[in-house]
């Protein structure tokens, strides 16, 4: 109803080889997992104890920042895919940005360096008509780190200034954390680790965390930083000192990356999950709790408001909890108070509302199986098309 999309054949250097050199990025240890399985990861394992049996095949040990393999994977078999440029209304650029910095992010690049990848995809984008016709109004592109990695304004600063060079001044950007005062920019949900094969495994999913029965009040999923007035080590210390509404596991001692068995576990065991700030205000943990079914507490505003707009609703109070870092930070019992306050009836409505959005914010598993359900790809290239259908709509009008 809103318009095809019509996906550019980049040269592979600025997808699909990156793949290929997927050794180098990391200093520490490999990433080729992570981008295995068109962006899934590998199958997960040791969850069969855990999750519904015939479900564990859904499960995946999937990369937080793997959505730029995982969008490009499931846009080529898109229903609203064109061939033919003409018949267009967005236009979608497959770079994969944040794999292209990744491996200049953690060693001694210069600026130069940092940007050099982008500089390049940028003037090949230029130089294609259907970008000179509109300027770019109507491309979009999808990056699978947060925008603050792209918006480097000093030479000497962290990541890329792929967001501020010129070339992107008209580019939708489709990113796991938006800017909220960028209007080009749209916040989609981190990839979670379930990928449903169908409607029928997705409700079964919804109804076994509906009818899960919770142990713990509250639970914090992180890492303590060495660093001054850590807030992570203020939340381990409050479940230490309150172990017995609180369930804490220590992720620099814990191995969580990519949804392990032990973070999913304790979600599912807990009606809320506490969400500080990540590297950025968003983390992928509130995707894990909420999937879990379990209800994310916030403390940093824009950790919630003004982000994944598209996909979760506009009352962030129906399905979460705020409370400022301020007011935990002059007092930590703040949070076992407001939480206590709490009724069944009102936690049970919360929930409700949590596995109500799942859909919406699970990327399903890309395949021709029963699938009618949308999901947050769906939502996503739909809401774009919708944009510039708009867009060319009110261009239209001005003509006249």
């Amino acid at each position: 109803m809103n318009g095809f999309v019509y996906v550019y054949n980049l040269p592979p250097k600025f997808n699909k080889a990156l793949l290929i050199e997927c050794e180098n990025w990391n200093p520490w240890v490999s990433r080729c997992k992570a981008i295995s399985n068109d962006g899934l990861g590998p199958r997960a394992t040791g969850l069969a104890s855990i999750v519904p049996k015939n479900l564990a095949s859904s499960w995946y040990w999937t990369d937080m920042f793997a959505g730029e393999v995982i969008y490009h994977t499931r846009i080529l078999n898109y229903k609203c895919r064109t061939l033919n440029p003409d018949l267009a209304t967005a236009f979608y650029v497959p770079f994969y940005a944040g794999l292209a910095i990744e491996e200049y992010l953690f060693k001694n690049y210069t600026a130069k360096e940092r940007d050099m990848q982008s500089e390049t995809l940028l003037k090949w984008t230029q130089d294609q008509k259907y970008y000179t016709r509109s300027n770019g109004s109507d491309h979009f592109v999808m990056v699978g780190r947060m925008t603050w990695d792209f918006r480097r304004t000093k030479d000497e600063d962290w990541g890329s200034s792929f967001i501020n060079m010129p070339g992107m001044k008209n580019i939708t950007r489709l990113s796991v954390e938006q800017d909220p005062w960028d209007p080009l920019e749209v916040s989609v949900p981190y990839p979670t680790g379930l990928h449903p094969k169908s409607d029928l495994d997705l409700q079964q999913w919804q109804h076994f965390v509906q009818s899960r029965n919770r142990t713990s009040l509250y639970t914090f999923v992180g890492g303590k930083r060495k660093m001054k007035n850590d807030f992570r080590a203020l939340l381990h210390n409050h479940c230490f000192n309150n172990s017995d509404s609180c369930r804490a596991v220590d992720c620099s001692k814990t191995k969580c990356h990519d949804g392990a068995s032990v973070i999913l576990e304790v979600f599912l065991d807990s009606d809320f999950c506490l969400q500080p700030r990540g590297d950025a205000y968003t983390r992928r943990s509130m995707f894990d709790c909420m999937l879990a079914g379990s209800i994310p507490v916030f403390f940093w505003n824009r950790s919630i408001y003004h982000q994944y707009g598209w996909f979760l609703n506009d009352d962030p109070g129906s399905f979460s909890v705020f409370i400022d870092k301020k007011e935990v930070q002059k007092d930590e019992s703040v949070i076992r108070r407001v939480l206590k306050q709490y009724s069944r009836e009102d936690i049970g409505r919360m929930r409700e509302n949590v596995i109500g959005l799942i859909p919406r914010f699970l990327y399903a598993m890309p395949s021709n199986e029963t699938n009618t359900s949308i999901d947050a790809f769906d939502i996503a290239m739909d809401g774009v098309l919708k944009k510039f259908k708009e867009q060319k709509g009110h261009g239209s009008m001005g003509k006249m």
